[in-house]
């Protein structure tokens, strides 16, 4: 639970020795998946096996960084004092070029303007402290 102390900071990705390449791959502006070469599956998020084969030959591949809103919710009211003034934003599941869907959030000034199968493109974000999180723009916008 949150402290009143920590409730105007936002939660923060604790890597572990399990995502620590996917967090410096972000970092990095790759989002990196995983591989199976023995059954050619694509993952995403870590894992330390496939989780279709069960093998443990995982490699790691940089995404295009393109991607489908499958789905979303344009937030207009803030879950916590620290995301008052975010509202309102749109929370994306993208379905990526490769296959995996991810939870992210949209990057533009205007939320109504996503939509299902909108064309979606990678943005890696520093948001402070060391942290970098990927979101997504409207594919074809320049940064």
């Amino acid at each position: 639970m949150i402290n009143q102390k920590d409730a105007h900071l936002k939660p923060q990705p604790m890597p572990d020795s399990d995502s620590e390449i996917y967090w410096r791959g972000i970092q990095g502006g790759k989002l990196l998946l995983q591989h199976c070469t023995a059954c050619d599956h694509v993952q995403l998020y870590q894992q330390a096996i496939c989780r279709e084969c069960g093998s443990e030959r995982l490699e790691h591949r940089a995404s295009s960084g393109r991607a489908k809103v499958h789905s979303f919710s344009v937030v207009h009211r803030a879950p916590g004092p620290a995301f008052k003034q975010d509202t309102p934003y749109a929370v994306l599941l993208v379905e990526l070029e490769e296959g995996p869907r991810m939870i992210s959030a949209f990057v533009g000034p205007d939320p109504s303007v996503v939509t299902f199968d909108m064309a979606v493109e990678l943005v890696c974000e520093p948001v402070g402290g060391g942290v970098t999180l990927p979101r997504f723009r409207a594919a074809g916008l320049q940064a």
